[in-house]
């Protein structure tokens, strides 16, 4: 008797998900997802902070221009749009977009992508950009199993690290992708952000109500540190809290209570340093609250504030 003929279930292109029901809930009604996730940007034009990669004339944009994407590791902080970056890139390519996580899995991960794959670009004649969040967690192994699928062109492979490549990443698998290094967002890009967020009907929250003044936006951008997922999961709990207490005004004390838990910095040794939003809050309200001097610091991580490189302050 024939085998049945093998079935591959395969992601669309702006998505990662795995299909079960959570995942096909979320996606019949948008407002189950976190509100980072639902206004991603979908275009180079959407992408803010990173004009220096995406602007027009830029290195990125000119690669889009002329539809050759070639592999390539996104160095930049947390929240800096390296994922974003990626999927937007896949749906320009019209391409299939893998995405694994360094963290959760392995070789046989990665075979299973291989195969999956070769089977598109043979019977469907579709690429296959293959997204690695923490790539530098991979091992030499792992590395290597990617080298020639990069090689022959099987795979785009789009790398995002927030580690410097140069030492976290393997030569050989260096040599065949370009670097590209993002910034922490500015203040005025993140409140840029987080007023498209408060204003799109379809993807943001509009539809709650509520509104914010600038100043309360400026607020949570400074107190995200650069770091774009940061201020709208703020901006989110914010109008949650403002929702509950059926207040059509964000506050700054809708703001307190939804950074609280999440703001705490940390040195390499674990010390508590200060509520950072605390501290700013109270600066706003007439006090002079001094953070203690922690040193100088050696770090040269790219774009980033001195906060969100090594966390001293």
């Amino acid at each position: 008797m024939r085998a049945a003929p093998r079935v591959t279930v395969v992601a669309r292109p702006t998505s990662d998900r795995s299909g079960d029901l959570f995942a096909a809930a979320a996606e019949r009604d948008p407002g189950l997802r976190p509100l980072a996730d639902r206004i991603r940007p979908q275009t180079l034009d959407e992408i803010v902070g990173q004009e220096k990669l995406v602007g027009e004339g830029r290195a990125i944009r000119h690669l889009v221009a002329r539809g050759e994407i070639p592999s390539m590791i996104l160095w930049g902080p947390p929240g800096s749009g390296k994922t974003t970056l990626a999927r937007v890139l896949a749906s320009y390519l019209k391409a299939e977009l893998e995405s694994v996580s360094a963290v959760m899995s392995g070789v046989k991960e990665l075979r299973e992508v291989v195969e999956r794959a070769r089977e598109r670009r043979q019977y469907h004649h579709r690429r296959t950009v293959l997204f690695i969040d923490e790539i530098h967690r991979f091992n030499k192994a792992q590395q290597d199993a990617l080298l020639p699928h990069v090689e022959n062109g099987l795979v785009t492979l789009i790398g995002a690290t927030t580690e410097n490549p140069s030492f976290e990443v393997n030569a050989a698998l260096l040599s065949r992708c370009r670097v590209f290094v993002l910034e922490a967002l500015s203040t005025e890009a993140l409140q840029a952000l987080l007023t498209r967020a408060l204003n799109d009907e379809l993807r943001g929250l509009k539809s709650r109500g509520i509104t914010a003044t600038p100043e309360i936006l400026k607020t949570i951008a400074e107190a995200s540190h650069g770091d774009a997922r940061r201020a709208l999961n703020t901006l989110e709990l914010a109008c949650d809290l403002a929702g509950q207490a059926q207040e059509a005004t964000l506050t700054l004390r809708h703001v307190e209570e939804a950074t609280q838990h999440k703001t705490l910095l940390y040195d390499k040794a674990g010390e508590e340093h200060y509520n950072v939003v605390s501290a700013f809050i109270k600066s706003l309200r007439g006090s002079d609250p001094t953070p203690r001097s922690t040193g100088s610091c050696a770090c040269s991580s790219p774009g980033r504030s001195h906060a969100s490189s090594c966390a001293a302050w």
